[in-house]
């Protein structure tokens, strides 16, 4: 496991010119909608939104959405598509957990998705969710089934090889989540970090909170 911190501010302005990452985004998107949660009176935190990719394809469907990011780089971009398209119910937040900063807000729905994986701490990181998360609403991870540190070909930044399903749902009960439900939101056919082209499996794991 390579604990060197990944450099998603270089990253950013070429994120979206990947056409796999982009689909995998909507696939989990879809994948959230028929949950049937959603509705168009609720507040979403997008924690590690990334350049919004979830965040755009979502927020037809709900009150508001807060991207949170660490990357200054990634929220300039995302920015930038909220300016060009007008999406006046998006916004976002610079937030690094891992430097210590604490998550502020009263939401109804948090979406992580594909970020936990690069959170060194995560029961931390979950005790915040749930202090943020209105009675009755929900948390919602999306992440890497176990992958053996085969999905990253540079594992920087990478401090957890995917998530087994019994792991993840003791941390949600332990934390004030109920009524779990685990699905397969994705798949993604990519050359893996032996250059093996392999299949790799993202879940939706979603919990509400008592």
């Amino acid at each position: 496991m390579n604990t060197e911190k990944r450099d998603f501010d270089k990253e950013a302005a070429s994120w979206d010119e990947n056409p796999t990452r982009v689909k995998l985004a909507d696939d989990i998107a879809q994948s959230i909608l028929k949950l049937g949660i959603l509705t168009p009176k609720m507040n979403v935190l997008d924690f590690g939104c990334g350049t919004g990719l979830l965040s755009v394809s979502l927020h037809p469907f709900v009150r508001s959405i807060t991207g949170a990011d660490s990357s200054q780089g990634m929220l300039d971009i995302l920015n930038s598509k909220i300016a060009k398209m007008k999406l006046a119910n998006i916004r976002t937040q610079l937030v690094d957990v891992e430097k210590g900063d604490v998550l502020t807000g009263n939401y109804d729905f948090i979406v992580c998705s594909m970020t936990l994986h690069h959170v060194n701490e995560i029961e931390p990181l979950i005790d915040q969710f749930v202090k943020i998360t209105k009675p009755g609403g929900y948390l919602c991870i999306s992440d890497l089934d176990p992958d053996d540190g085969q999905f990253h070909s540079d594992n920087a930044g990478v401090f957890h090889f995917g998530f087994d399903a019994a792991f993840l749902t003791n941390l949600f009960i332990k934390t004030g989540y109920e009524n779990m439900q685990r699905v397969t939101a994705a798949e993604m056919v990519k050359p893996a970090k032996d250059g093996q082209l392999r299949r790799f499996s993202i879940f939706l794991m979603t919990g509400r909170k008592k």
